[in-house]
């Protein structure tokens, strides 16, 4: 959602002289205990045939918070996600329990970190391309906005990076977590999904600026991932990771309005949604899920089941089951994250997270099958791509990266290790995205001397 959704622990060197400050810094910044709450797998599928491929192998509400224990006099304190640069300022230093209810006795709030291990280059989670405007647009989850770049930038080698047209991002935005976009073709509205704290979908124009507040809120489940619309329908699609669903809603929903239908249940194989994408010409939804199944129902035992793309009618509701299911060996799909459908050839686009790749099936595929083409390797330059948009116009793929600061435009058939024919870069040429997205704990390893972050 998926932050950067890897999958992975990363490891990080410390240094010992530092001891407990520098690494209760980072427990506080990464790993309080916060739950939030959500709202209200593989038994049957389509046929036979499929079966034999399930192998089994608005804002945020906080329900609870679970501070850390106490070592050393030492104590996380917790701050709101929405805060990220007031949250230095919650960790106290060592000294006595205090005690009513202001600042514990003995205790400095107003502190810095010794050190810290962040980010500070944008990584981009989605693209869209304005046509009208001849403007691309990169989902910067990172730093929580979007930057709108020319169609024809094109960052050189040398240079440490692009400056974009414009950026939109601030605590008035409610851009947080944001992972998924679309841009209307008509209007230029811009559409932005949040999936991890603020449960709110924002319009922007595309005229939109700086620290602004969106022209539409809509307030979205909890865990929204995916975004597609149906342009014919005016009907707009989210994938729903925890609860795994897709919602369907007006394009124009606002505020507290409800979808117009839902679409979840076991039969529906839907497991850890991500992208989303509709083909309206033949009446299809495409799904692509990571495989993670959060059982919500007694004895809440989850499971995990291969990666898959699932097809469903485009006016499916309910526990419906899939017409079809890409899923297998041969798909190659590892945590298969934006989708984009091209039904003029025929063609699904699937921005392959883990692979470094972007898997071309034919919009008929089922079950175990080769993709017809597959987009990767060092002259590629994918790394940890999780957005794709096909400019059907220019005939051009756009490819945006979480794993290296950069998006990349290739022309739509590339197939191969094939050099983009283009490149925005934000972030100087080789640096590496950190990976540090969204942590959900933190651990001291004292035999190697590392810090290990899962995202």
């Amino acid at each position: 959602m998926e932050a950067m959704e890897n999958g992975m622990i990363r490891t990080f060197p410390v240094k010992r002289n530092r001891k407990w400050a520098g690494i209760f810094v980072l427990f506080f910044l990464l790993g309080s205990a916060v739950l939030i709450a959500s709202r209200p797998h593989a038994p049957e599928v389509a046929d036979a045939s499929q079966a034999a491929l399930r192998q089994r192998t608005g804002q945020p509400q906080i329900v609870s918070t679970e501070p850390l224990p106490a070592v050393d006099g030492m104590q996380c304190l917790w701050t709101p996600a929405s805060a990220p640069y007031a949250l230095a300022g919650s960790l106290p230093q060592r000294g006595g329990a205090g005690s009513g209810g202001g600042a514990p006795d003995g205790i400095e709030i107003d502190r810095a970190p010794l050190r810290a291990i962040r980010d500070t280059y944008p990584t981009y989670s989605a693209v869209a391309v304005d046509l009208n405007s001849n403007e691309v647009y990169l989902q910067d989850e990172n730093l929580f906005g979007y930057k709108v770049f020319d169609r024809l930038t094109n960052t050189p080698p040398a240079a440490a990076f692009s400056e974009p047209k414009r950026i939109v991002g601030g605590s008035n935005t409610k851009l947080e977590f944001n992972c998924a976009l679309y841009v209307d073709p008509t209007s230029g509205d811009v559409y932005s999904v949040s999936n991890d704290t603020m449960d709110t979908l924002v319009v922007f124009p595309r005229e939109a600026q700086g620290n602004v507040a969106p022209k539409r809120e809509l307030y979205t489940p909890h865990g929204t991932y995916g975004i597609a619309v149906d342009e014919q329908a005016q009907e707009m699609f989210l994938t729903v990771q925890h609860t795994n669903a897709v919602v369907v809603y007006p394009k124009s929903a606002s505020g507290e309005d409800q979808p117009i239908r839902r679409l979840a249940g076991d039969r529906t194989e839907l497991e850890d949604p991500h992208g989303i994408a509709v083909d309206s010409k033949n009446g299809w939804m495409f799904v692509s899920n990571h495989g993670n199944v959060k059982n919500t129902h007694p004895p809440r035992v989850g499971r995990f089941e291969p990666p898959s793309i699932t097809v469903h009618p485009l006016q499916a509701s309910g526990d419906t089951p899939p017409i079809r299911i890409i899923e297998g060996p041969r798909t190659q799909l590892n945590w298969p994250s934006h989708l984009f459908v091209d039904p003029e050839h025929g063609e699904l686009y699937v921005a392959n997270d883990v692979g470094d790749s972007v898997l071309v099936f034919r919009t008929t595929d089922s079950g175990d099958v080769a993709p017809a083409r597959i987009l990767g390797g060092p002259k590629a330059g994918l790394k940890n791509p999780t957005g794709l948009f096909v400019d059907m116009e220019h005939d051009e793929l756009w490819v945006s990266n979480m794993g290296n600061h950069s998006a990349r435009v290739f022309p739509r058939t590339a197939d191969g290790d094939v050099e983009p024919l283009r490149v925005i870069r934000s972030a100087p040429a080789g640096k590496i995205a950190l990976g540090i997205g969204n942590p959900g704990a933190t651990a001291y390893d004292s035999r190697r001397d590392e810090i290990l972050v899962p995202n």
